[in-house]
Order: C-alpha cells, then structure tokens, then sequence
C-alpha cells in the first residue's frame, strides 16, 4: 500500500491518495476534506486503504510522511493511547481520532510501515501524489469533523 495526504495551504483544502497492490491486482482511492490538516490527511490516507481490504492480510505501507511511519512503526501513537492521548505531562497528542480508527484497523492485520522519500521518483508514491491533488480539487467535499473539534478544543484552552 502507497499511501500520500496533503494541504495546501495548511490547514486548508486537503485530499488523500492510496494505491493498493497484490501480485497483478491494483485498486486505487483519493478523496479529500475542505478543511483539515497535512499530518490528518497522511493518517487518513493509510486508514482508507486499510478499510478498503476484504480480509485480513500482511500489508507494508509506503508513506512519505516521517510523522506518520515513526508513530506507527516505533509505537509512540500506541503509547499516546496508553496515556489517554498526552505525548508528555503537559502535551496533548494531536489527531486522537484518526490515530485511534488507525489503531484498530492495524489490529486486524499485519501491518508494516516504512518511510520512502517523497518527489524523489518513486512512481507509487508520485502517483499517490497526483490522487491527493485531485482529491483536495474534488466539488463540495466533506467537513472534517475532528479537525474541527481539534480546533474548537485548541480555541477554548487559548492554544
């Protein structure tokens, strides 16, 4: 699985591109949200391409997003869980929504993440790139609501 997220500006119109691909089958997805966050839309992609698997399967996912592969890969966003999503004392973790529905659906394959550089020609991930612009241009798209709950809850503490 190829999986891309992106905004522009930031936070802003943010689409999502995933490519899916087992022996001489490929599926592809994109879509997007009209207001939403790079970091959102990277999690988001990976979460999309998992929920469109039919049956439990050993996966790797290629994502150019470092945020993304080290939370999944070194554990940090299972520990943010752990810690009813603080990073530290004093630090929320942002996303909790999205790292949580990602969490679960890892639970139910074996999943490997791992970073590939981005714009450096690797023809999934440019085409995953090309799938998250489309998504981000789609007509009347979609409210993110976490991220709007994330920002009204960031409002209130004056964050």
């Amino acid at each position: 699985m190829f999986t891309d997220g992106g905004c522009s500006p930031d936070p802003g119109p943010g689409g999502y591109g995933v490519v899916l691909r087992c022996g001489s089958k490929r599926a592809e997805a994109c879509g997007g949200f009209r207001r939403t966050t790079n970091n959102r839309m990277e999690i988001y992609a990976v979460i999309r391409g998992l929920e469109l698997l039919k049956k439990s399967c050993d996966v790797t996912v290629y994502s150019d997003s470092q945020y993304l592969v080290k939370a999944m890969a070194k554990g940090w966003a299972a520990a943010w869980k752990r810690r009813g999503w603080w990073r530290t004392k004093t630090e929320r973790a942002a996303n909790p929504d999205l790292w949580q529905r990602l969490l679960d659906l890892c639970g139910g394959h074996q999943v490997r993440f791992v970073w590939v550089r981005g714009h450096a020609g690797n023809r999934e991930n440019e085409r995953c790139d090309q799938l998250t612009h489309a998504g981000r241009r789609q007509p009347n798209l979609p409210a993110d609501e976490g991220f709007g709950r994330q920002a009204e809850s960031l409002v209130r503490r004056g964050g």
